[in-house]
């Protein structure tokens, strides 16, 4: 990339926009967000508990981990001939958990389809 197509406004001398301003803390903090999906809770373990993003793909990572947790529990009560309902129900939720992982790791704030509606019921 040359140095025109890869000037940002702080190397223009343009002030940046509020936009821009308020991306800052969510671009630090995208790596923390990432992992709610793969582990929720440890985001919760250190300082970007604070950071309302985060807390945002944590909500949503937790209501997925549930999720696995009852598909678990629904995989033990069903015969083996419907196995295949639990292995659909755990590859939707993989789906889920990287449509999360993608939005996180772009600074965005999208609700998972089916998961967001619970994960803002939470409170943390």
């Amino acid at each position: 990339m040359t140095e025109e197509t890869s000037s940002t406004p702080l190397t223009t001398g343009k002030k940046p926009s509020e936009e821009e301003v308020k991306k800052t803390p969510q671009e630090k903090n995208t790596g923390m967000a990432i992992v709610a999906y793969l582990l929720f809770f440890v985001p919760l373990l250190t300082d970007a508990k604070a950071d309302p993003f985060v807390k945002y793909h944590v909500k949503q990572g937790f209501v997925l981990f549930v999720g696995w947790i009852l598909v678990g529990i629904l995989n033990s009560i069903l015969p083996w001939s419907l196995d295949f309902v639990a292995s659909l129900l755990d590859l939707g939720l993989f789906v889920l958990m990287v449509m999360g992982i993608i939005s996180a790791s772009k600074g965005e704030q999208k609700p998972l389809p089916y998961v967001g509606i619970y994960a803002e019921q939470f409170k943390f």
